[in-house]
């Protein structure tokens, strides 16, 4: 009773895990595209940040979309440093599971990444997706600048009001400044 208390809001400060300094060994490479997920990346490659429910599905949308040059897989938004799958289940460490979307901006734009992060899961769920429930389930958006922001909020109108009209709730998906990413 008490763990699913803790994963359906954020934990504070005091509630946290203290996670670690050593940050996770991982491969240079995406196993799929072959391409760098570690910098250096390629000059010209922007990176967006987004958190939609469990990664592994979210990544491939992402992967599969046309000017994506390579995603990764990670935890963002919460208060451990570092953090392991298992302490990030717990609901004890704040962080949502992520992809980070490295894209070129002259083959595809922000705009249209927003298009799959909003039509690859349901935005009114809070702290769940599906049969998923938890605090690193929740949907939301870690912007790197003004102009990311200016266009997610633009969307989160735009799809806010297409799914008003069929009938859905508010949208839980938060747009935040991007914090730290730690692999998974």
């Amino acid at each position: 009773m008490l763990q699913d208390l803790l994963k359906n809001r954020l934990p504070t400060p005091d509630e946290a895990l203290p996670g670690r300094d050593e940050a996770l060994v991982i491969g240079e490479r995406h196993h799929v595209t072959g391409h760098r997920i570690l910098p250096p990346l390629p000059s010209g490659l922007l990176v967006g940040l987004f958190g939609m429910g469990c990664f592994w599905g979210a990544e491939r949308r992402f992967w599969e979309t046309p000017g994506v040059y390579s995603t990764a897989v990670g935890y963002a938004g919460g208060l451990t440093p570092n953090p392991t799958y298992q302490e990030v289940c717990t609901g004890l460490t704040g962080h949502a599971e992520v992809v980070k979307v490295a894209y070129d901006p002259s083959d595809l734009s922000y705009e249209e990444l927003l298009t799959v992060f909003w039509e690859g899961h349901d935005p009114t769920q809070g702290m769940r997706q599906g049969n998923d429930h938890g605090t690193q389930y929740r949907s939301v958006i870690f912007i790197y600048d003004n102009d990311q922001r200016a266009a997610a909020e633009a969307s989160r109108r735009t799809y806010q009001s297409a799914l008003s009209e069929e009938g859905y709730t508010r949208i839980t998906t938060d747009i935040l400044d991007a914090p730290s990413f730690y692999f998974a």
